[in-house]
């Protein structure tokens, strides 16, 4: 197994890197496209926002790279954004492997935005990245924007409105969610998509 992280500049690489070193990989950070192609697995993580990330990938020459690959790639939280077609939250396109638009947390009395904390995830189809997951088990959240909940979503979660919270498009899966920091149930879904 040979899993990288993709160095797009997100805030949470290391400690992603660490939840993946509790589980025995060591994933170094890479923007080299020869490195990403011959992994067996690929993860993009961030935190930030969607336009500067994307101008990030796009100066790297990263995103046809991403578009193209067939090996499993997880997107963690910005990421996870990044797999959609647009986002509100910026003119920048982005990577478009998923034909919907991400949208702003919408605002309400007594409901925060960001979306800070721990919440259920609510299994939509069964798939063996969720393997384990149970009815009851919850995922540590932090983001102002979401993705709609539409025929990719694996796992949805209701902040004032439902929302994706693990979408899949053939071989791209994101988790809106930090998993490594959601505990075992982060540590769980972080090892099932590393078996796929």
């Amino acid at each position: 197994m040979s899993v990288v992280l993709v160095d797009g500049g997100g805030t949470n690489i290391g400690s992603v890197r660490y939840a993946l070193q509790r589980l025995g990989v060591d994933a170094p950070l890479v923007t080299d496209a020869a490195r990403i192609r011959a992994a067996s697995h690929v993860i993009l993580p961030g935190v930030g926002a969607a336009g500067p990330a994307m101008q990030r990938l796009r100066e790297l020459e990263l995103v046809a790279v991403l578009r193209e690959l067939r090996q499993p790639v997880l997107g963690v939280c910005l990421g996870l954004q990044l797999l959609f077609r647009a986002s509100r939250e910026s003119t920048e396109p982005c990577l478009g492997l998923i034909d919907a638009e991400v949208d702003k947390l919408a605002e309400a009395p007594g409901l925060r935005v960001p979306h800070m904390g721990w919440n259920t995830l609510a299994v939509q189809r069964p798939h063996a990245l969720l393997q384990g997951l149970g009815a009851a088990d919850q995922a540590y959240f932090v983001h102002s924007y979401a993705a709609p909940v539409g025929a990719w979503t694996l796992a949805a979660c209701v902040h004032g409105s439902p929302f994706s919270a693990i979408v899949q498009k053939d071989n791209f899966y994101g988790m809106q969610f930090h998993p490594e920091r959601s505990a075992a149930v982060g540590s769980l879904l972080l090892k099932n998509f590393l078996t796929l």
